[in-house]
């Protein structure tokens, strides 16, 4: 069980407008520690819904999701804004940088937010991070001044400084050329293989998903192959 970091036990979600609609039927699955899982589907297929209920941002299900062997299902919703806070990291498909900071100071901010190391040690954090996306010279620019590809790399970064244990992608290669779409991957799994950063991912893109460890293929809220 100790390099079990993610596991659902039927999941099943329903939404209720206009009609009642199952989105999500009976998912169950686990994750590894240091496992690059893409998850894919058709629009409609429910695998953004279920990365949302991974990510413990949508409560509104039935099963059990545990998080590092820990059953987040019921927690408090100040409970589970700090086991984000703490244990997950987020990539999207838009960057969200603030274009009035650096490019460092919007790395630090979860952990500013997070509050508990000094920001003298943050900032230290964030250069090690940027470093890592080959963007440490690029710290002190504002981040609108990057490239497209630059500033989600930045926001890998920003998903990192918390050091947490699994990272969640919404199409976080959605935006880019393909140029761009294969350094974001070549970094994101570099983080799997020599970091042991456990990745979850939601793409549309066939060949990111194939480069990955392992891809759920989802059809009609089912999981159809894993």
């Amino acid at each position: 069980m100790e390099n079990i970091i993610l596991k659902t036990e039927g999941v099943n979600k329903f939404f209720y407008d206009p009609i009642e609609f199952q989105v999500l039927k009976n998912i169950s699955f686990e994750v590894q520690r240091g496992e690059f899982l893409t998850m894919i589907g058709k629009s409609g297929s429910g695998k953004s819904t279920l990365l949302y209920i991974l990510s413990t941002m949508d409560t509104e299900y039935t099963g059990k999701l545990y998080i590092d062997n820990q059953l987040t299902t019921g927690l408090s919703i100040d409970k589970l804004a700090e086991l984000r806070n703490e244990k997950i990291g987020f990539v999207f498909q838009f960057h969200y940088l603030l274009n009035e900071f650096t490019c460092l100071k919007n790395v630090m901010i979860p952990a500013l937010k997070l509050g508990k190391i000094a920001p003298k040690e943050i900032e230290e954090r964030a250069y090690e991070k940027l470093k890592i996306l080959g963007l440490a010279d690029q710290a002190l620019k504002p981040s609108n001044k990057l490239s497209g590809g630059q500033q989600q790399r930045v926001a890998i970064a920003r998903a990192l400084i918390n050091d947490p244990l699994l990272i969640m992608g919404d199409e976080p290669s959605g935006n880019l050329d393909s140029k761009n779409t294969n350094i974001v991957f070549d970094i994101l799994q570099d983080l799997s293989k020599n970091y042991g950063q456990t990745i979850i991912a939601v793409t549309h893109d066939e060949d990111f998903a194939k480069k990955s460890d392992r891809t759920i293929e989802m059809h009609d809220g089912e999981i159809k192959s894993a």
